[in-house]
């Protein structure tokens, strides 16, 4: 079979573990390579698998980017970052500045949307060497007179390649180094200077340079990619009379309680038609009855499939009204993308070839044994029909995205080929770069991890079984201050409609708010699968297990939405405070601080800038009052040893003076289980009212 020659005509899949260029060879010799390149380049930072895959950022944020830099023999060396972005064709270079032992640091900025390339690239610097021994022979009293003459040709090669007032300083230079040195024996003054330093640096030659061997990449998404509050709820139980089919329409009528609560994502379950073959009943009965309404992801009917929408939801112009009353909201809806097919699929009678077929000419359901789901066939990523299966699985982003759809979850992502998320992601970027993917794996690390190096914007994260104080402070501390927070997006989800935690199962009140407060504060990427989690459902299907008892996947749930004990107001309260504050925009700044009791965690976030800092308090126990002695690390803070400072509780409004890093906190859980501290460095003094006097 000939291989496929037009591009349209075949998936492109992308050879991710070849770096970006081609490594130069030292065998090479008057080829890739010039013997007279002398500085090395190694540990360039940030680097994802030698080059493999692009870190991640957001439009506005800076890219900080290190190297070892450095040469052989005595000479000064300098460099530079240089970095494009994929629309143009030239490189702009910002210089490398010098840290400690051979490090070298430069940044730049992210202006927009799309990808970045990024390399570094050093050289001889020979003028700043010839001015560093000058200054030595000077020193030492020696005789310069042919050492000027070396600096006068170097600055007189630089004049020619300046132009107007900078090549007229250049010349001027150079003629009174050689009229001084000769006639007067004697060095004019401004050789020696950082004036002509600067100068000599703005039209620097750079003969023999080493360039980093690989262009590096870095994937930048719209500003809802670092920072977001996400709600799930199901469209077909947000009906105000119970037991009625809720429809678009009836999400319309919930949105102000929604973005009341400050939520940016609305993000709804599969909305397409159900399969009645195998059809699930309430608590994933297998039985089911006539009145089962099915699990939304059994996804495939005789009205449609994944481009479908359920009939009783309502139809596709509902769909876009209730996209642009979300909008209207402040807000944006996100889709789940679940690729997967119940037996009545339209899939299933057209492509058979998309799934495996048992011996005995059926298809195969899935099956995690000793479970079983009659309802779901998987498709099958390894048949001969896999270039055609893949080319419809992107048609159905792409209708979606038609529809006004920006943001998908998707489920399961850990359960397709890593070199089909590769080439999707890639294939929809390329054409739609505001759109952003949320990857719903909860698997091993590893996995987890390379489904964010391939491209997916978000990431599910281990939170809701991360409890103790040692696992929480261990897991952030990983995905915060290690290459992981590079390409890994957090998500942070206290519970899901498949994960009710034992904890949420038994801790109250309480519990819910402590662990609402940690997700909504530990990342910048929070959600909520809601109303169950602000009414605090905490009912199991039966001891031991994760699933809701009267589980909304299987039924349709009437809710109380406007319950007195709600935890509404709270949620409320913390979105503002996210929102009102900086610091709580990013993950990378996240720094834990050392508490007395394990039952209290503390940890800070700073904005960019540095100027707004926050300081969070959590009582992890839902039952008992804690107290303890927070030992602050004040250089994270920014707080000097020995200045008082404020510490504002934004969910009580009080406020305490503190100095230095020993203080004292108490926490009841039974009343705000947390503090959400705002640190003020600049107190007034005495000294600030004398103008009064």
């Amino acid at each position: 079979m000939k291989s496929p020659k037009k591009k349209s005509d075949f998936p492109a899949v992308a050879t991710s573990d070849q770096p970006s260029t081609k490594r130069r060879s030292l065998s090479d010799v008057g080829g890739l390579v010039d013997g007279r390149c002398r500085v090395v380049i190694e540990e360039v930072r940030p680097e994802i698998d030698g080059g493999r895959f692009p870190i991640k950022r957001v439009v506005g944020e800076t890219v900080v980017v290190e190297a070892d830099v450095f040469a052989d023999g005595h000479d000064e060396i300098a460099g530079a970052l240089r970095y494009r972005h994929e629309r143009e064709q030239h490189w702009t270079d910002v210089p490398l500045v010098f840290l400690q032992n051979d490090r070298w640091r430069a940044s730049f900025e992210v202006l927009e949307q799309g990808l970045y390339y990024y390399t570094v690239i050093a050289w001889i610097d020979r003028f700043r060497s010839w001015q560093r021994d000058m200054r030595k022979r000077v020193t030492a009293d020696q005789d310069v007179t042919m050492h000027l003459l070396v600096g006068r040709d170097l600055i007189k090669a630089a004049a020619l390649r300046a132009a107007g007032m900078d090549a007229e300083q250049l010349n001027a230079i150079a003629t009174a180094m050689e009229q001084d040195g000769q006639e007067h024996g004697r060095m004019p003054k401004i050789v020696l200077e950082e004036k002509l330093l600067d100068l000599m640096t703005r039209h620097a030659d750079h003969p023999w340079p080493t360039v980093y061997d690989k262009e590096l990449m870095v994937i930048v998404d719209r500003a809802r990619a670092g920072f977001g509050a996400w709600y799930e709820a199901f469209p077909r139980s947000c009906a105000s009379e119970p037991g009625r089919h809720g429809t678009f329409h009836d999400c319309e009528a919930r949105l102000p309680y929604i973005a009341g609560m400050g939520f940016d994502v609305l993000y709804l379950p599969p909305v397409h038609p159900i399969g009645r073959t195998f059809r699930k009943g309430k608590n994933n009965d297998p039985a089911g009855s006539p009145d089962s309404v099915g699990s939304p992801w059994a996804i495939g009917a005789s009205e449609g499939g994944h481009t479908a929408i359920h009939p009783d939801l309502g139809t596709p112009e509902d769909f876009r009204r209730l996209i642009g009353k979300v909008r209207e909201h402040g807000m944006e809806i996100a889709l789940d993308l679940a690729f997967q097919c119940s037996p009545d699929h339209p899939y299933v009678k057209q492509h058979p070839e998309w799934f495996v077929q048992r011996p005995d000419g059926t298809i195969q359901y899935a099956e995690n044994p000793p479970k079983k789901y009659q309802d779901i066939y998987p498709l099958s990523f390894e048949s001969d029909g896999w270039v055609s299966l893949w080319r419809e699985l992107k048609e159905v982003v792409t209708y979606w995205i038609d529809q006004g759809v920006k943001i998908f979850r998707v489920d399961n992502p850990h359960t397709k080929p890593f070199a089909f998320w590769q080439w999707l992601i890639a294939e929809v970027k390329r054409d739609h770069p505001d759109v952003l993917f949320l990857s719903e794996a909860f698997t091993r690390p590893k996995v987890m991890y390379r489904l964010a190096k391939l491209g997916f914007t978000q990431s599910y994260t281990y939170f809701a079984w991360r409890q103790t104080k040692w696992e929480l402070t261990q897991y952030f501390t990983e995905l915060a201050q290690t290459d992981v927070r590079e390409c890994f997006r957090p998500n942070l989800w206290p519970n899901t409609p498949d994960i009710l935690t034992e904890q949420l199962q038994h801790g109250g009140r309480a519990i819910f708010m402590s662990r609402f407060i940690l997700a909504a504060t530990l990342g910048a990427n929070y959600g909520i699968y809601g109303p169950a989690f602000e009414l605090m459902e905490s009912r199991p299907l039966k001891p031991g297990s994760e699933e809701y008892l009267d589980s909304e996947k299987y039924e349709i749930r009437t809710w109380d939405w406007d319950r007195a004990d709600s935890l509404k107001e709270l949620i409320c309260r913390v979105n503002r405070i996210r929102r009102e504050n900086a610091a709580f925009h990013n993950d990378a700044s996240l720094v834990f601080h050392h508490v007395d009791n394990d039952e209290l965690i503390a940890y800070s976030k700073r904005s960019v800038d540095g100027e707004n800092v926050t300081l969070t308090v959590v009582n992890l126990s839902p039952h008992y009052i804690h107290s303890g002695w927070l030992q602050l690390n004040l250089e994270a803070l920014g707080v000097e040893a020995n200045t008082p400072f404020q510490a504002v509780d934004l969910l009580t409004d009080a406020y305490y003076t503190w100095q230095g890093a020993r203080n004292y906190v108490q926490i009841d859980p039974h009343s705000v289980p947390a503090h959400i501290f705002v640190i003020r460095r600049h107190l007034r003094t005495e000294r600030d009212f004398d103008y009064f006097i």
